[in-house]
């Protein structure tokens, strides 16, 4: 639960007052956490997690393909925030509301740079 809420309070400062490296370290422990659940729809969101991960340790930065990851965690979170457990519902929602917010912001940046 504390990393939850570590998580959520972390990307309501936005996603560039992450440092790359707690990022990574953040999601790492989510993906691990995800892959050993059992569960399919949490090792769907790890599959998700290590796209990310893949997208922003390549060196080239996408904000389209970066913002439709966002985007696909979004939606996966927000899922599961359905199914979730009554004390972790909101978090989870919050977590889910703000990664589309991002994805959205990221998305709507790479399309006016196509401009």
């Amino acid at each position: 639960m504390d990393h939850l809420l570590a998580t959520v309070s972390a990307l309501k400062n936005g996603l560039t007052s992450l440092p790359l490296g707690s990022a990574m370290d953040n999601t790492e422990t989510w993906q691990q956490q995800f892959l050993q659940s059992g569960r399919p729809e949490l090792q769907d969101i790890a599959r998700e997690i290590g796209n990310l991960q893949s997208l922003l340790t390549s060196g080239v930065m996408a904000p389209a393909t970066i913002g439709r990851s966002l985007q696909i965690l979004g939606d996966q979170t927000g899922q599961a925030a359905q199914h979730a457990a009554p004390e972790i519902k909101k978090p989870l929602t919050e977590l889910a509301d703000s990664l589309r917010r991002h994805a959205a912001d990221l998305l709507a940046h790479a399309a006016k740079a196509k401009r």
